[in-house]
């Protein structure tokens, strides 16, 4: 782990003079297009901190987006990315294929669910990985028709936008997108009208009928679903969904794809959200936590699916790129050693367990409607007082607070008003407390 202090420091106000300065370099430089949280400028990270320019250090609970999940710079990442980079940084693996690749290959058939044969091909992005499921499926069932789910995000390639449900900031103004994409309801358990309890059935019956009625099952290629939405709201279907939907998909011939971009590798307790029902995908997308932070994605799935697709069908130049398939060999290690499941596990518990005192004793506690996730994926969904009306304001001015303490928070969700926590697993529990204690502080202020 890196040797930056594991502390939280304020020197400047947030952000300091020289990330100030440098936001003037970026709004020269930068198209206005590429966002920003916190436009603080990183000069080191590492453990649960990151360090900006002018040398204040902040407690991260975003992880770069949960992919620095061992940390951002977890000494087997170093070390491995190093030395690859020493021997060669690429040949492309269509021309001259190299180890690395192949034993990234062989980890994800070890680790993904089911104990069928699996292969798999890595890419550069989540949205490409998603993308190639597609391609896969539609390759091994010479169907064309793809379902995706309400709240669903898959990325920002033309097709990913069409399988992504929220508009702004994700598709206006980009379309036209690309067809064959069908939307179903998902079991959204805070926000189903007739309570959470029922969820699970009611909508996998509905979002089924709406397949067969709609679609035609003979006419779908893939079903895919996060096992938990993450830019929706980091929503956990209702428990009965998935299976349910699962079942469906492999009675019609269906290709069942679990999107675990966001939620895989030890994020939720377990090495894929999907194993939380005993769901075994036909396919499944990885990217974000699998390199260390290092652009590395996947699609791995039953070997006769993935073999579906030609010879030199599926590829890309920087696909499987060697520094950062060996920066993945480092993160998985990493995960092995340090039982980054269980630190997961133990992260829950404790910020469940003070999210859930805050909603009971803050005067204010009510605007928490939901408290929700699992692992180190956790979210509180903000309402008006006494209603279940979205909040975003709140979220909005609640991340703020929080920033200017020196605690890196981000929002989500359909409506804008969830603030959702991903620590990097390696948090120590100290600032895992301290920056519950910023959140609290910061709920009492509103």
């Amino acid at each position: 782990m890196s040797d930056i202090p594991q502390e939280r420091r304020l020197v400047t106000a947030i952000p300091g003079p020289k990330s100030a300065e440098l936001q003037a370099r970026r709004v020269a430089a930068v198209a206005a297009g590429v966002g920003s949280t916190l436009p603080v400028f990183t000069a080191r990270a590492g453990g649960g901190i990151i360090e900006d320019v002018d040398g204040n250090r902040l407690i991260d609970f975003g992880s770069g987006i949960a992919v620095t999940s061992v940390g951002a710079s977890a000494e087997a990442v170093v070390r491995r990315a190093s030395a690859q980079l020493a021997d060669f940084t690429h040949t492309c693996f269509m021309v001259t294929p190299y180890e690395g690749y192949v034993e990234v290959c062989e980890q994800l058939a070890e680790l993904t669910p089911g104990d069928h044969a699996k292969k798999s091909a890595l890419f550069n992005s989540g949205a490409e990985a998603v993308e190639n499921a597609v391609k896969i499926a539609r390759a091994y069932t010479k169907r064309t028709a793809v379902v995706v789910f309400d709240h669903g995000y898959h990325g920002r390639t033309n097709l990913t936008m069409g399988m992504t449900a929220k508009n702004m900031p994700y598709k206006q103004g980009f379309g036209p997108f690309a067809p064959e994409v069908y939307r179903v309801p998902v079991a959204y358990g805070y926000r189903w009208p007739t309570g959470a309890e029922n969820a699970g059935a009611e909508a996998s019956a509905q979002a089924i009928d709406e397949i067969t009625k709609q679609i035609g099952a003979e006419n779908v290629a893939a079903i895919i679903i996060e096992p938990v939405l993450g830019e929706g709201g980091f929503i956990e279907p209702a428990k009965g969904f998935l299976p349910a939907i699962a079942r469906f998909a492999k009675d019609n011939g269906i290709v069942f794809v679990a999107d675990e971009i966001q939620s895989g590798f030890c994020r939720t307790g377990q090495w894929f959200a999907c194993e939380d029902e005993g769901i075994v995908p036909d396919l499944i997308t990885t990217a974000k936590g699998i390199a260390g932070g290092l652009p590395l994605s996947a699609v791995t799935g039953r070997a006769e699916i993935m073999d579906a697709a030609h010879a030199g069908g599926l590829g890309g130049t920087y696909g499987g790129n060697p520094v950062a398939c060996a920066g993945a060999l480092g993160a998985i290690e990493t995960m092995r050693e340090l039982d980054l499941n269980g630190k997961a596990k133990r992260i829950e518990e404790v910020m469940k367990g003070r999210l859930a005192e805050m909603q009971s004793k803050l005067p204010n506690g009510d605007a928490i409607g939901d408290i929700r996730g699992r692992g180190a994926m956790i979210a509180i969904e903000l309402v008006k007082p006494g209603t279940k009306e979205p909040d975003a304001a709140a979220a909005g001015a609640l991340a703020k607070a929080c920033h200017s303490e020196g605690l890196l928070v981000l929002t989500c969700g359909t409506y804008g008003n969830v603030l959702r926590f991903l620590p990097p697993l390696v948090i120590g529990e100290d600032l895992l407390n301290e920056g519950l204690d910023i959140i609290e502080q910061a709920f009492a202020q509103l």
